[in-house]
């Protein structure tokens, strides 16, 4: 466009992101109760590429396994022009990677990343800036953003505000998208009233679960973390065959402690207030391991509930 028309500067493009690592799966995670934390996580690293919150709109976020597929929309040209450069130098990826493993209080999120137009595959084309910004320029944006993208949009902006008035620092806490940045949900939310459950004849709080019933499970479960795992994935759908498998073998050198303790925090982060404390008892009595079920209810305290 000429420099004095008055037509703005627009275009669209595609990011693709895929964690490399196999026990994490962002489209699985989008579509979970984490979904609020990965999109402050992208919102947090696409402000970082450009310099502004407002220098490029997500329009739409397709789960398409194992891709997360982010449809961008850019109003003004130089935005887009910072934004290429943070992607081609690496700068996007590694503040995806910190915000998405602050926001999801887990391990480091390897990412493998691409960039797309249509047909084209801005990764091979990234040195020549300008044939770039072409290809997204003429990728004209096709929709406004969704509904779910306006509320998370509207929950972030609150978010950002609470937390400038507070001096907090950005990116530490998406409680108010509602959804935990921690692993361990909050106990006291009134989001979450909990039930009562009955065990062995006698009624318990179904809480959340905490940090020291997750030290405890790993300790106690020994061999049988598989099977309660196996009983725990009829209502969670990230702790697939597949997903325990890959965590056996990817923990196998760290022991069996901590492939059941990955277990634990893979359903913790998945489900989050609803990763319960009936819901561990229940998985727990079907494997016969009762007595790491009174021990977690503090009936009694023991060293090997294996």
């Amino acid at each position: 466009k000429m420099a004095g028309s008055s037509t703005p500067w627009t275009g669209s493009a595609y990011l693709f992101l895929q964690s490399t690592c196999k026990t994490i799966a962002l489209s699985s995670l989008y579509e979970s109760s984490q979904k609020p934390c990965v999109f402050k996580a992208l919102k947090l690293a696409l402000a970082d590429s450009t310099g502004s919150v407002n220098g490029v709109d997500m329009l739409k976020v397709h789960c398409s396994h194992p891709h997360l597929i982010v449809q961008l929309r850019f109003c003004k040209r130089e935005n887009c022009r910072q934004f290429l450069r943070s992607y081609r130098e690496g700068a996007l990826q590694m503040s995806l990677q910190s915000h998405l493993q602050l926001s999801l209080a887990t391990a480091t999120v390897p990412l493998k990343v691409e960039l797309k137009t249509g047909s084209e595959h801005l990764d091979k084309m990234l040195k020549d800036e300008d044939r770039c910004l072409e290809c997204i320029h003429r990728e004209k944006p096709d929709r406004l953003p969704d509904e779910e993208i306006t509320e998370l949009e509207g929950r972030f902006k609150s978010l950002m505000l609470h937390e400038s008035t507070n001096n907090n620092v950005p990116g530490k806490n998406c409680s108010s998208l509602k959804s935990p940045s921690q692993p361990y949900p909050s106990q006291g939310s009134s989001l979450s009233t909990q039930p009562t459950f009955i065990f062995q004849g006698q009624q318990f709080d179904n809480r959340t679960i905490t940090p020291d019933d997750h030290q405890k499970f790993a300790k106690s479960v020994s061999k049988k973390w598989k099977q309660v795992g196996r009983s725990l994935q009829k209502s969670c759908r990230a702790l697939r065959d597949s997903a325990i498998d890959n965590l056996a073998l990817e923990y196998d050198r760290e022991g069996l402690y901590e492939q059941a303790y990955q277990m634990l925090l893979r359903f913790i982060q998945s489900e989050g207030k609803k990763a319960t404390i009936a819901r561990l008892i229940a998985a727990l009595e079907e494997n016969g391991l009762i007595s790491l079920a009174e021990e977690l209810l503090g009936l009694y305290s023991t060293e090997d509930c294996s």
